[in-house]
């Protein structure tokens, strides 16, 4: 099943495997309550209107997103490249406590087709492509869509400290295009692909697997939770295992697509505030 978000001539309205539910219908309420009563409420909830409108984040604006860092080794070092303390990467990776971080608050998300941003205060920007977990109040894996969590590498490479402003500003973070339901077993071994396009050409292509997260998911969920409640469900980034090379920087005009399993993302890099 896919959920959907999409912007209509009278207002925002989610949708289930392209019709419309009720505008009653929120993934908050949806994410509040178990899986089961969950796939209930969207069943109160359908309609048989056809879906239309321009897609939109699927998240609520009360929600948030996280992230995980180091998670993949290629990730580990990358970030050692980048910095002067490289030690703290290597102990973050081996250690039972994973990095965890606030991404974005989801008004401040955009959607598949939306437009991502870098800083104008950094030299060295990068699209991080990851599988972002939907996870409801009671702790469970619900379902997953194709994040971007767009990074200043320059930023936090000069401090560690630095990590929020890297990694959190205008256009920083991209979710979409739907909410795909899974249960956890279905997304442990799935294909990760990000290819860059720049001026019609294309001037960067990797891969990955969500199967090289060096970390159970549930060992994810299960800090992120430790001390913080989400009454509304939360979307978790589980890292990046793609990472263009030094000489890299996004620029302006550039188009990130980012494919995981079988949903596919589109953004363009803007210089809009």
């Amino acid at each position: 099943m896919l959920l959907t978000r999409h912007l209509t001539d009278n207002g925002v309205r989610w949708a289930s495997n392209g019709m419309f539910l009720t505008p009653f219908f929120s993934i908050s309420a949806f994410l509040g309550v178990s899986r089961e009563n969950g796939i209930r409420l969207i069943e109160v909830h359908l309609t048989d209107r056809p879906a239309v409108g321009s897609l939109l984040a699927p998240i609520d604006d009360s929600q948030e997103v996280w992230a995980s860092g180091v998670t993949y080794l290629r990730s580990r070092e990358a970030r050692k490249e980048e910095s002067e303390s490289a030690d703290i990467y290597q102990k973050v990776y081996d250690a039972d406590r994973p990095e965890l971080f606030f991404k974005a608050c989801g008004w401040r998300v955009v959607g598949h087709g939306g437009a991502i941003r870098v800083r104008r205060d950094s030299a060295w920007n990068v699209p991080e492509p990851e599988m972002t977990l939907v996870v409801n109040s009671q702790r469970e894996i619900i379902g997953y869509c194709t994040g971007n969590d767009v990074s200043s590498r320059s930023i936090e490479g000069e401090n560690p400290l630095y990590l929020p402003q890297a990694k959190i500003f205008n256009g920083c973070c991209a979710l979409g295009p739907a909410i795909k339901l899974v249960y956890p077993e279905e997304i442990r071994d799935m294909p990760i692909h990000m290819g860059i396009m720049r001026g019609g050409s294309s001037v960067f292509k990797g891969k990955t697997r969500t199967s090289k997260i060096n970390r159970p998911l549930e060992s994810l969920i299960e800090f992120l939770f430790l001390e913080t409640d989400f009454p509304n469900g939360v979307f978790l980034m589980t890292g990046t295992g793609i990472v263009p090379p030094e000489g890299f920087s996004l620029s302006v005009g550039d188009r990130v697509v980012i494919t995981i399993g079988e949903l596919n993302m589109e953004n363009v890099v803007t210089s809009d505030h």
